[in-house]
Formats: C-alpha cells, sequence, structure tokens
C-alpha cells in the first residue's frame, strides 16, 4: 500500500460571508459587515489546490455544509425573514466556515495506530456557537470518503464538555510521511480576552481513541500570550511536516521544553524558529506567516505555501530571503492568493486536512484531477452569488440561491447523497 499525504481542502460555500461570529479571531472582527466575494472566495480556494496538484501532490477536496442550517434556525426559533434583533443568530446558521477544514477532524494515520488503520475524529467546535453546529455533516462525509472499513476508522467527536478544534491544533512528526511518526497535540489554558479553544482532555481523548502510544504522544500548551495575540488555532504560530518544525518563538508556554520533547521522542526533529526580534507575534498573526502550507514535494525538497500578505509584509519578507539563503530545509516559498478566506481569518492552512492514506482506498469522487477542476471552476462560476451583504442573511431569495448553488456542485459531483 503506497501511504501519501493528500490535503484535502474545502470548497468555499456559496454563504460565505462576514458576519465575525469568531471570538479571538482579529481578520473576522476587522471585516465585520463588509460584503463578501463567495463566487471569488471559491475560485481562490480552487486555484491553490490547483497549484498543489501542478506541484505532482495529491489533493482531495470536502464539499460545503447545507447552509442555512434549517434545523439551528428551527431549533432557536428563527425561521422565516430576518429581523434586527436576531441577525447574529441567524448569521450562524448561514456560516460557511466548514470551508476551513483544519477544523474538520483530527487524522492518526495507519503507521501511528495500534491497528494499522487511520484513525479520524470530527472535531466538536464547541467554543464557536456557529461551528458547533458542524459536525454531523462534517462526519457525514469523512463516513462516505473514508468508507473502507479496512483502512479507516471515523469516530464520533469528543464528548462537548471538552472543546476539540481539529487538526488546526494538531501536528505530526515523521522522518517520512508512510513512517511511524510523533503526534504533537497543542491544547490552551488561557488567553487573555479570548478563549483558549483547544482543551487538554480533549487532546488524550482523540490520543486514546486513535490507538496511539503514549509514548508517540506529546501534549504541549500553547503561549497565553500567542492566544492573546489571535492566534486561536495553534496552526497561526506553528506547522510541522515530516521531521521539520516551523514556528514563532512565542508559539508555545515553554518553547525550549517543547523542543526538548520533541527531540527525544524524534531525534530527527529539525526546528526552523522565527525570532520574534525578527517577526512579531502581532505581525505573525496579521500576516499568517505559519499558517501556510509546509508540504514535501515529489523531488523531496520542502517548500511552504503562504498568503500574499505574508509575502508582502516588510519583516516577513526579509525573514523568508534570509531563510533561503541559508540552505535550510525549507527551499521553497510559493505566495497564493486567498484573500476572501484571509479576510475571514483563514489561510491556506486553514484551508486543508492533511490525511496521509492510499489514495486508492478513498472515494475517488473526493480526489481532484484537471477535469474534476474545471467541472468545479465552472459550477462555481455559474452558481455562486457574486457578493452578499451580511444584512441580507435570512432572505429567502437569498437562501434559495445558495441551496441551489450547493446543489448543482453535489450533482456534478455524484455526490447527491450529500443533499
Amino acid at each position: 500500500m503506497a501511504l501519501v499525504e493528500i490535503n484535502f481542502d474545502g470548497i468555499v460555500g456559496p454563504s460565505h460571508n462576514y458576519a465575525g461570529l469568531s471570538l479571538g479571531n482579529l481578520a473576522s472582527a476587522r471585516h465585520l459587515g463588509n460584503v463578501s466575494y463567495p463566487r471569488a472566495a471559491a475560485l481562490q480556494g480552487l486555484e491553490k489546490m490547483r497549484g498543489n496538484l501542478a506541484l505532482g501532490l495529491a489533493q482531495g477536496f470536502f464539499v460545503p455544509l447545507p447552509r442555512p442550517d434549517a434545523a439551528f434556525l428551527a431549533a432557536v426559533g428563527l425561521e422565516g425573514e430576518a429581523g434586527d434583533s436576531d441577525r447574529r443568530v441567524r448569521a450562524m446558521a448561514w456560516s460557511a466556515s466548514s470551508m476551513w477544514t483544519a477544523n474538520a477532524a483530527t487524522v492518526s494515520p495507519a503507521p501511528d495506530t495500534a491497528d494499522g488503520r487511520c484513525h479520524l475524529t470530527p472535531a466538536n467546535l464547541v467554543t464557536m456557537p456557529h461551528r458547533s453546529i458542524e459536525w454531523p455533516e462534517t462526519q457525514r462525509q469523512l463516513r462516505l470518503a473514508f468508507a473502507d472499513p479496512a483502512h479507516f476508522a471515523v469516530h464520533g467527536p469528543v464528548p462537548a464538555c471538552f472543546g476539540d478544534e481539529g487538526a488546526a491544533n494538531h501536528m505530526r512528526m515523521a522522518t517520512s510521511h508512510d513512517a511511524a511518526g510523533i503526534e504533537i497535540f497543542v491544547y490552551g489554558r488561557s488567553g487573555g480576552a479570548f478563549p483558549a479553544r483547544q482543551h487538554e482532555q480533549a487532546s488524550r481523548a482523540v490520543a486514546r481513541v486513535h490507538g496511539l502510544a503514549p509514548e508517540r504522544c506529546l501534549f504541549i500548551e500553547q503561549s497565553p500570550a500567542a492566544i492573546a495575540a489571535g492566534a486561536f488555532h495553534n496552526d497561526v504560530v506553528a506547522v510541522a511536516n515530516g521531521p521539520v518544525l516551523f514556528a514563532h518563538e512565542q508559539a508555545f508556554a515553554d518553547r525550549a521544553g517543547a523542543e526538548a520533547a520533541i527531540r527525544a521522542a524524534l531525534p530527527a526533529a529539525e526546528f526552523v524558529t522565527v525570532p520574534a526580534s525578527a517577526v512579531s507575534l502581532e505581525e505573525a498573526v496579521r500576516s499568517y506567516l505559519f499558517n501556510g502550507q509546509l508540504l514535501t514535494l515529489p523531488s523531496g525538497e520542502m517548500a511552504l505555501v503562504i498568503p500574499e500578505e505574508a509575502w508582502n509584509s516588510a519583516s516577513v519578507r526579509t525573514w523568508l530571503d534570509a531563510m533561503l539563503a541559508s540552505n535550510g530545509p525549507i527551499r521553497r516559498v510559493i505566495p497564493v492568493d486567498v484573500r476572501q478566506s484571509m479576510a475571514n481569518g483563514g489561510g491556506p492552512a486553514c484551508l486543508r486536512l492533511r490525511v496521509v492514506a492510499d489514495p486508492a482506498t478513498i472515494d475517488h469522487r473526493f480526489l481532484l484531477d484537471e477535469a474534476r477542476g474545471d467541472l468545479m471552476a465552472r459550477v462555481i462560476a455559474e452558481h455562486w452569488p457574486e457578493q452578499i451583504d451580511p444584512a441580507d442573511l435570512g432572505l429567502a431569495s437569498l437562501a434559495t440561491t445558495v441551496r441551489a448553488a450547493r446543489g448543482a456542485l453535489l450533482n456534478a459531483l455524484d455526490l447527491a447523497e450529500l443533499g
């Protein structure tokens, strides 16, 4: 069985909007009330996926969840047209935040687990109300894409008393993707005015359910300063790939202790650390330097896919140029345009869930190729709304448009059973 890393990106849904629902997400708060552009957002995300495909990497995708969520609206008594007093709660039912599939689940590949299967646990996302309603439909998609019980186990979420935010607070390091590795669970205890979304007990529960060897698991506290600065998930300040950990020096509460524990568990570990003197924590969060995709290319080179916002930051660019000149493990930097996602607080890493598996064991309908990319681009261009004003959330006409757009995509991809 040929195990490779496959990045599963979320297709940006037709209800993409800026309602500012995510406490602690500074970009989301800054753009509250702005007009969004769902069609452009979805095409930007698709172009990023196709860029990875062109690099020779396996690429998958997940489709948008049903929005507006009729069951949620009924449960809170908000069926019918919008009223001024209920806009924020109503907007929760319209959120397209499932596009950030780094929060869809935590994934442990077969080389790490006791039964030799890839295990996936959907995140309960209970800290943010608009995201807490995602997991049932996410689980439904995971169970369809990874349906082969010989190779996959898709679990239920961790109990809601323990907040779990999925792979955005989980990293894996190994000498290669198909080798046994160590799994690093990053949790929060304090974030000042902002909530620490990942509970330590949620991480420990996932590790147990996945059948991971205790000596191959690390539980590391995220820096309270990073959370307070807007790093609501660990992937805003750190990302790992293979034996490399790329992180801001203020990512963890105890950086020296974290590095020592990682090195003890994986002697081949390499650390690429950005000092605060070169890139401040605030600029790291604003530019989303660390919310990039750190990828191993078919050539064996490691590349960092970052948002254009990071590439255009003077301090970040200066540090990146010096890094590339130093002949370190990261040999290429690839800027991408995902500005519609960035404006809501999600960079390239937020948009993808990493799964190490044999592509032949996955439902092929969730795997991207050029023909499927062309098909999705046509559907998006024809059916996705060009723009949405948050004040329009709740309009019956917009709900009809959004539902029809998603239905057209499902039909085109032969995934009507998810309707």
